[in-house]
């Protein structure tokens, strides 16, 4: 049974931005693999912007909703434990969302135009770190991070680190990049010495 248009479209578009990088990636060859017209993809998708952004919820490993389910309740796990799977889950989605994005940043005239339509959607790259920001401060407000911690630093290390591990290793190259379980538990542990309240240092996650 053949799949509907829409999750046609979704995997042509991802498989597409994936092998050639969204720069290069047209509606009219994503509408070509998904075996449509260009008119039947924009009855689903209003531009190449909703398109991706579309591919970031729907086909790669999710990072905002986590981030988002932890800041509204943390759950009864230790922050610790939650920032590993928090780190986890973006070591995943950026291993897999930097081939697709990479490309715009050889046109800044294309990045621009793009970037611009995620604003006006409301999205963009900086969401993750504003996610992760409202996470901690919620820990912060609930004595389990240190009260002179600054989150939005904290947020922002993790998850660059996160993207780092996409851009400089090669999975297919001489050094791949390092294994996502030991390479999120190791990051947790050595920013947790920075952020953690004083009752707490010295524990490992």
């Amino acid at each position: 049974m053949q799949k509907p248009a829409r999750e046609r479209i979704l995997d042509a578009a991802h498989e597409l931005m994936r092998t050639i990088g969204l720069a290069r990636t047209t509606t009219k060859e994503i509408a070509k693999a998904a075996g449509c017209s260009e008119a039947a993809l924009y009855k689903h998708f209003a531009s190449k912007e909703e398109l991706f952004v579309s591919v970031l919820k729907e086909r790669l490993p999710q990072l905002a909703p986590l981030i988002h389910r932890l800041a509204e309740d943390p759950g009864g796990r230790t922050v610790e434990e939650n920032l590993v799977e928090i780190t986890h889950a973006a070591a995943l989605f950026y291993e897999q969302s930097f081939p697709i994005a990479g490309s715009l940043y050889a046109e800044t005239r294309l990045r621009r135009r793009h970037v611009a339509a995620l604003r006006e959607m409301g999205t963009g790259p900086h969401m993750p770190i504003m996610g992760l920001d409202e996470y901690l401060r919620a820990e912060q407000r609930a004595g389990r991070v240190a009260p002179e911690a600054d989150t939005f630093a904290a947020a922002s290390l993790l998850l660059g680190a996160c993207a780092q591990r996409a851009f400089a290793y090669d999975e297919d190259g001489p050094q791949p990049p390092p294994p996502v379980q030991g390479f999120a538990t190791a990051l947790v542990r050595t920013l947790w010495q920075g952020i953690a309240p004083e009752s707490s240092r010295g524990r490992r996650p």
